[in-house]
């Protein structure tokens, strides 16, 4: 990745613009989000950048950009129509290794800014590195039709029932699993649709019901071409729920980009061609863990007396072209 995404939290935020024009005022409405701890200096301010600062009693410096401002904030935006300011502006930001944007020269920037879908408290950030907005805008329209307005209340309740439901419930496969047919089902619906008392009762109702320990299993996926665009949704499924996972140097590692974050990861220096490493799979699930073998191409899954005897389960999964 050419770029590092990373949050920051707002109460740390002490942002600097230079600039008064219509990019500034995009820049400060953007930042007004999350923080009003923000400086605007420039001597001449357009109507809008005017307004921000008056309603939201932002620090204004009535002079245009002057060295030895920048070094008492961690974040500087510069946003003047004159490339040489701007340039001015991020070598001394660099002096101080601050955080900058200069609008429309990311040649200049240490970081850039991504197209944001903002569903409070669930955000989603995308970036195409500056290579192809236009496809990025695509993509973000796909994405906003796909999320209801009222996603983050989803999020809110969650959180609102975290610490309960980790208390009643054991295991974070079993957590993931009761969150996800919790947050699809019935009372997902009721949360979007404003119902947030009948959701809470059913929520209650349904942890009163026995929660069973994790079982574990072995998902042996044959990934035939390796290519990830082929992967079919119960593959994905199967990847995104994953407590461990197997492969070798013969598999795409770019499969390895859809397997749950926090999945442990084994790579095998023997190809599973000529050896798959049965009993140490087994033994993790034995405990509870969903296991995932990616194999690549597609053989006949050997006979091992071990899987045979054990009373963990397993399947397999055709995935791929």
């Amino acid at each position: 990745m050419k770029y590092f995404p990373v949050f920051l939290d707002a109460k740390h935020i002490n942002a600097i613009i230079v600039g008064g024009g219509d990019v500034a005022a995009r820049k400060i409405e953007l930042l007004l989000k999350t923080t009003t701890n923000i400086t605007v200096m420039s001597a001449d301010l357009s109507l809008s950048v005017e307004r921000l600062i008056n309603t939201h009693k932002l620090t204004w410096l009535t002079h245009n950009y002057e060295q030895g401002h920048l070094s008492a904030h961690n974040l500087v935006i510069a946003a003047t129509d004159d490339t040489h300011v701007n340039q001015t502006v991020a070598k001394e930001a660099a002096t101080h290794k601050l955080l900058a944007n200069v609008v429309d020269q990311p040649e200049l920037c240490t970081y850039i800014t991504p197209a944001i879908i903002d569903r409070d408290p669930m955000l989603i950030a995308m970036s195409s590195s500056g290579s192809a907005p236009i496809l990025l805008r695509m993509l973000r329209e796909q994405i906003e039709k796909m999320l209801p307005s009222g996603y983050g209340k989803l999020a809110d309740f969650s959180l609102k029932f975290r610490d309960h439901v980790k208390a009643r419930i054991k295991g974070i496969r079993n957590r993931r699993t009761f969150w996800e047919n919790t947050l699809r089902g019935p009372i997902g619906e009721s949360i979007l649709n404003g119902r947030n008392q009948e959701a809470e009762q059913q929520l209650i109702a349904s942890l009163k019901d026995k929660i069973l320990p994790p079982e574990g299993e072995i998902v042996f996926v044959h990934t035939l071409d390796g290519d990830p665009d082929n992967l079919t949704l119960r593959a994905h499924r199967e990847l995104q729920f994953a407590d461990a996972v197997f492969y070798d140097d013969s598999i795409n590692l770019t499969l390895i980009e859809y397997v749950r974050r926090d999945a442990d990861k084994y790579p095998q220096d023997i190809a599973t061609s000529v050896l798959i490493n049965f009993q140490h799979a087994i033994d993790l699930a034995e405990n509870g863990q969903k296991v995932i073998y990616l194999l690549s191409g597609h053989h006949a899954l050997p006979k091992n007396e071990a899987l045979q005897q054990s009373k963990v389960g397993y399947k397999e999964i055709i995935s791929g072209n």
